[in-house]
């Protein structure tokens, strides 16, 4: 049985020549093709993909709010981005957002198959070029994490089990002024709720 292929590329001409490579290997075939994620979405449910190649410049929703949708209804979907941007900030988006790998379009009709072939193997195609720009984003991400020596102390306590009264006595502050420190850390660590931040705290070596 082939694995069925969704396309979602707003260029017609590029969305065919996809399509005609495709169709033509012995383990994939396309489904069908739309040119934003709003029809796409529209037709998951009878669709059910395998693999989405999903552009990321589309009209109306991006590709990277496309893939956070698609993961959601269909998580054992493999969405791979295929799109003119090297951008590290949109590759660290898409890849956050839930896609598997990230081509861009002049790749030769041959690596899309076999990357292809490598998604459903359980592998993250990507060229080389946007590799190594994944390790420096995800690298440069770790690294803009900065907590202050009080964000510091307060979580600590808090990873040690210490109420806010406690940490309140032990450090000279008032409970609002733990807030505020909290408030600031969730920001910095992008989570909303203690247990979530001293997690990645731990994870970061922040504390």
């Amino acid at each position: 049985m082939k694995y069925k292929v969704v396309i979602i590329e707003d260029n017609s001409p590029l969305s065919q020549a996809f399509e005609e490579i495709i169709n033509s290997s012995s383990d994939f075939m396309v489904l069908d093709s739309y040119t934003s994620c709003e029809e796409a979405l529209d037709n998951l449910k009878s669709d059910r993909p395998n693999l989405v190649l999903m552009d990321i410049d589309l009209p109306g929703m991006n590709g990277v709010e496309g893939t956070k949708i698609i993961k959601q209804k269909l998580p054992n979907t493999i969405i791979i981005m295929v799109t003119v941007y090297e951008n590290s900030e949109m590759v660290f988006n898409a890849l956050c957002a839930g896609a598997t790998g990230y081509l861009t379009k002049n790749l030769k009709p041959n690596d899309l198959i076999s990357s292809l072939e490598e998604a459903v193997s359980g592998g993250a195609p990507m060229s080389i070029h946007i590799a190594k720009m994944v390790v420096s984003s995800f690298q440069k991400k770790h690294s803009d994490i900065q907590l202050s020596n009080r964000e510091k102390e307060v979580l600590t306590l808090l990873a040690s089990g210490y109420s806010y009264d406690s940490i309140g006595e032990k450090l000279f502050i008032s409970k609002n002024t733990i807030k505020f420190h909290l408030k600031n850390i969730y920001i910095k660590l992008q989570v909303h709720s203690n247990i979530e931040a001293i997690q990645k705290a731990n994870k970061e070596n922040l504390i």
